[in-house]
């Protein structure tokens, strides 16, 4: 009986730890993803303006050019504009011959601002959108007097753990990450001209930018852009 005991308590335990593998597999495999709203919408990029010199600065990259400005933490799009301050904006577009094609990857662009050594990357629209605001937008009245009574104890207002601020609807929010997902460069193997937006995490202020160069090292060639703040 005691072997048998023991035997059915392995098998037990067996068939636990078989029935939970999955569900740790499943633990892990959401960790590894990334934190970042997923959008089903294409992205078009920016439509392109007449010519290379309608943007800040140009460059010659091979037989293309690559126009750029710097929007700060502003975040343009055709419909409205938004901000972030937690990422910078590049509007950029490649011009080339007619039937000009060339694969574009976020990955090709770096940021070089002041003095630091190491390069700001380019990264995915997902990051950004989790600080995206809309200047425009105003919570309604009666969120503004919940918010204020919440920060308030006994009416002095000294309370030091005071009530987050009322957050944008969730539909607006999500015409404005739509928007803004659109305006973004498309990447993969495209016609030319095309404009989108790229984005850095940068968080300081753009009044304390002394310096700033764009550089894009790709299928084209290496070329580097010295953008205004």
């Amino acid at each position: 009986m005691r072997n048998f005991s023991r035997r059915g308590g392995q098998a037990l335990n067996l068939a636990l730890l078989a029935a939970l593998c999955p569900l740790a597999q499943g633990q892990t495999e959401i960790k590894k993803e990334a934190p970042t709203p997923v959008l089903v919408s294409e992205t078009k990029g920016m439509p392109p303006r007449a010519a290379p010199t309608d943007y800040q600065v140009q460059a010659k990259v091979g037989t293309l050019t690559l126009a750029a400005d710097f929007d700060g933490h502003a975040v343009p799009t055709l419909e409205a504009a938004y901000s972030s301050e937690d990422y910078v904006v590049v509007e950029l577009a490649f011009f080339g011959e007619p039937n000009a094609r060339l694969k574009l990857s976020i990955e090709d662009f770096t940021l070089k601002i002041n003095d630091r050594k190491a390069p700001y990357t380019s990264q995915p629209f997902g990051y950004l959108a989790r600080s995206l605001k809309d200047p425009e937008w105003q919570p309604p009245e009666q969120d503004k007097e919940k918010e204020k009574s919440k920060t308030s104890i006994n009416g002095s207002g000294n309370d030091s753990s005071s009530a987050p601020p009322p957050k944008m609807p969730l539909e607006l929010r999500r015409v404005m990450e739509l928007r803004v997902h659109q305006s973004v460069l498309p990447e993969g193997d495209r016609a030319l001209p095309l404009a989108g937006l790229i984005f850095f995490q940068y968080r300081g202020k753009e009044q304390n930018i002394k310096s700033m160069e764009l550089v894009y090292n790709g299928p084209a060639g290496t070329v580097s852009l010295p953008l205004h703040p």
